[in-house]
């Protein structure tokens, strides 16, 4: 809309005449009351006025323009705030001041409501988004670091009456008015700036750490507690809202670093520290070799003649120094741009892969919290949700099994680093006499159901291609193994025996096998953080299942195989080799087969040969391609898992790639290269030592191997390569029914009173009856047919006349067309 000036309005003139009348008449303050604020006459209308406008326009016409107008008129710095910390604890009981309390906090939940950027975006979306995130960064700012009251403790105060009311007494606005407030700290606690704007604020103040000091200055981190520990009696439908709280607190947050003391963590920063100045001294050295000097101030330009033949053009006077030195000048001038696509991971609110940095109060303020909730709130909250998950309930939403299954991720890791932290600080008297804590505070994930849950997420995931999702199952997955391996290490036998079931019903499904080895085929180019979650969960699942496999000789898995419905009688009459047989995966008959399951003897050499193929090997490639920026214990996983290749399964021959055998030269010898004083350097230089001593071995053996080094190897070729021959399948036929076999040594009319005999005993003599009038019907048709192709022979014939040579008698015709007119075959 145009002005009379000629300049358009952002916002419909109207419309921001009307709001900032209803903002205007809210109240304000002034010299007289000593710069306290004053509620006008109608305040508590003017509010209810606001949300209507709110509702009414912005809601449901899908426009922002009364936010907009509320941002630029600073309703919540200037008058929201002002309400609240108006509002002394000695008066709680005042229902006029509660009301306008309330009706504040009402107006809190939708200024600060996430902005999500969907799907039917607008011309008024895309030109008031960008303004109120940066709005809803300074709500943020003023609701935290507020100097006069806490804020927060204030909202809270709002609810306390709702929550002390029994759950089955409680009506439908106690438990809106308690949703609304969870509802107003999980905005707090999601409001981030938007990636790629610049904020003008100090950003300490909108931190992470902001938020959880504010939160345990203002008490906050105790109601979260105290929801989390009565969660499922006194409530119910909060859980949804508190797990977003959590989620929003921890994502990110290092547990190794959030446990450790002050020594450990004064040590732990010497060591990153120590850690940066080598890797600046390395740099500097490989950049000492080719800087320029003050004598050489002359270009350079070198023609490199490669072996084809052609020349290249290498400038720089580093390229001088060696051939090798030439080439890598060569190739870092090449350009390739390859094609863009959008990225994969989630980048905002959900993305929790970002790490996050937080200040020493920070740290001590939520390892307190997250010790109390461990010990409290962590079963009846998880199972809680659990639950909601599995019923479908309305209040969950696509992203909370994502949330829910990262966050028991977190925190089963937070109490194995707290078990870790209290072991060592234990002295040795005291581990002596000292027992096992047991594991009962997390069991509420450690259940039949929750694996069932677990499974049917990942399953659903991995089908639908919801890496994000996925990631955060693999990571729970991954968590509750290594929980339950230290619950099979603990003192009490209790817990050995529980943890020996859960392991026994974890490896006793063979499709388990099959997930884990598919999402490791699978990656492409999901990101890093689904990389690191898959190699993760690979690298644990195979140690502990081969460990378990030792233990345990006689490990049955079953296995699901889809078999033709005319076949399977010959499983069902017990027979032990039918399985190989009348196996059948082909997809194209769904409707004539059907899914069984049988039992077998786990092969743990058959399991891992699954890992064989070139998708989990380039997988775990990628992995190591990354080798600058990983942990120690990141470039242990994809070590052990490319020695278990090489030297325990024997097939070396598949990291037989030019691009593979390059990049390990580039891990040890360089440029860029492992440091040499690095923890991990030894092993992975013996490792590429062996590799690459056994690829010139083999090179020798089979010179053809150098063109095959170019190209991925299926199994036959690595076959052939490693052992000389191909392997060798051997089909088997087809067994016939077993309805139609007799036992030999019976005469042809003995086994036809076999099998009459069999029929009646079975009482099926209606199929006697039907086979005999059959072959009635066939006995006649094929007597009239002889009759009528009978020769005549002439009465008529001379004495010296030759006879005609009789012709070749016609064929009988088949018989298998029935008149359907036949009362018999009603019977058929």
């Amino acid at each position: 809309m145009e002005l009379a000036d000629g300049s358009k309005a952002v916002v419909d003139p109207e419309v921001q005449a009307y709001v900032s009348s209803l903002v205007t008449a809210l109240g304000g303050s002034g010299s007289d009351e000593d710069g306290r604020y004053v509620l006008g006459d109608d305040a508590l209308a003017c509010l209810r006025d606001i949300k209507r406008w709110l509702k009414l326009y912005d809601e449901k016409a899908n426009r922002l323009d009364v936010a907009r107008c509320l941002a630029e008129l600073n309703l919540v710095g200037g008058d929201l705030l002002q309400i609240l910390a108006a509002w002394p604890e000695n008066e709680t009981d005042n229902k006029i001041k509660s009301r306008i309390a309330l009706a504040c906090v009402e107006l809190l939940v939708p200024l600060t409501w996430p902005l999500d950027k969907g799907v039917e975006m607008t011309v008024n979306h895309h030109r008031h988004i960008p303004f109120l995130q940066l709005a809803q960064l300074g709500y943020k700012r003023s609701i935290v670091n507020y100097d006069g009251a806490r804020i927060l403790h204030t909202v809270t105060r709002v609810a306390l009456p709702s929550m002390a009311v029994a759950l089955k007494d409680r009506s439908t606005r106690d438990e809106n008015v308690i949703r609304m407030v969870l509802y107003l700290l999980r905005n707090i606690t999601m409001i981030a700036p938007p990636p790629g704007v610049q904020y003008d604020g100090d950003e300490i103040e909108i931190s992470r750490s902001a938020i959880i000091d504010a939160f345990d200055y203002q008490d906050i981190l105790h109601l979260l507690l105290a929801l989390c520990s009565s969660m499922g009696e006194d409530f119910n439908t909060q859980d949804v809202v508190v797990m977003e709280i959590l989620f929003h607190l921890i994502k990110g947050v290092d547990i190794e670093t959030l446990f450790m003391n002050e020594k450990q963590l004064d040590n732990h920063k010497d060591d990153e520290l120590a850690k940066l100045l080598t890797q600046e001294a390395g740099m500097r050295r490989a950049n000492a070799r080719t800087a320029p000097t003050r004598h050489s101030r002359f270009g350079t330009m070198l023609w490199v003649k490669r072996d084809d033949g052609k020349m290249s053009t290498v400038i720089g006077q580093d390229a001088l120094l060696n051939t090798a030195r030439s080439l890598d000048k060569m190739d870092k001038n090449k350009k390739f741009k390859p094609p863009t696509r959008a990225p994969r991971e989630v980048k905002g609110p959900m993305d929790f892969d970002a790490p996050e940095k937080l200040s020493q109060r920070a740290s001590n303020n939520l390892k307190t919290f997250v010790k109390d909730f461990l010990d409290s709130g962590f079963n009846p909250l998880f199972q809680n949700v659990r639950k909601a998950i599995d019923r479908q309930a309305e209040r969950i939403l696509e992203y909370h099994p994502r949330q829910f299954f990262y966050l028991v991720s977190w925190f089963l890791e937070a109490e194995r680093v707290r078990r870790q932290s209290k072991k060592s600080q234990k002295s040795k008297k005291a581990a002596d006499k000292d027992t096992d804590d047991s594991f009962g505070l997390v069991a509420g994930v450690l259940n039949q159901e929750m694996f069932i849950t677990l499974n049917r997420a990942m399953e659903k995931d991995f089908g639908d291609k919801s890496w994000d999702d996925l990631k955060a199952s693999m990571k729970c997955f991954t968590q509750i193994l290594l929980t339950v391996q230290e619950m099979s290490e603990s003192k009490l036998d209790e817990d050995q025996e529980i943890a020996e079931n859960i392991l026994a019903r974890i490896f006793y499904e063979e499709t388990t096998h099959d997930r884990v080895a598919n999402i490791i085929r699978t990656f492409k180019d999901q990101g890093f953080g689904y990389l690191d979650a898959a190699t993760e969960l690979a690298h644990v699942y195979i140690r502990i299942l081969e460990n378990y496999s030792k233990q345990n000789t006689d490990l049955q898995v079953r296995s699901r195989r889809r078999v033709r419905r005319k076949k399977k009688a010959a499983i069902d009459a017990g027979e032990d080799d039918a399985d190989d047989e009348i196996i059948d995966g082909s997809d194209n008959d769904d409707a004539q087969a059907e899914r069984v399951s049988r039992e077998r003897k786990f092969d743990f050499k058959r399991f891992s040969s699954r890992f064989l193929t070139q998708g989990c090997i380039d997988t775990f490639v990628t992995l190591a391609s990354y080798y600058q920026e990983l942990k120690p214990e990141q470039m242990k996983r994809a070590h052990r898992f490319l020695y278990r290749v090489a030297f325990k399964m024997d097939m070396s021959i598949m990291l037989f790639r030019v691009d593979i055998i390059h990049l390990l030269h580039k891990i040890i010898k360089g440029p860029g290269g492992l440091d040499p004083a690095s923890k991990t350097f030894k092993e992975w230089d013996q490792l590429v030592r062996h590799i690459l001593r056994k690829c010139v071995k083999k090179i020798q053996e089979h010179p053809e191997l150098i063109v095959e080094m170019l190209f991925s190897k299926t199994t036959y070729t690595a076959n052939f390569f490693q052992y000389g021959y191909e392997t060798q399948t051997i089909e088997s036929k087809a067994r016939a029914a077993a309805e139609l076999e007799v036992k030999p040594g019976f005469e042809w009319e003995q086994q036809i009173g076999v099998v009459v005999g069999a029929l009646l005993d079975r009482n099926e003599g209606h199929l006697l009856e039907c086979l005999k009038s059959q072959l009635s019907y066939a006995e006649i048709e094929r007597r009239s047919w002889e009759g009528a192709n009978k020769p005549i022979q002439s009465v008529e014939t001379d004495a010296g006349e030759t006879p005609l040579v009789p012709a070749d008698p016609p064929k009988a015709p088949s018989i298998g067309n029935i008149p359907p007119n036949k009362p018999y075959i009603q019977h058929f």
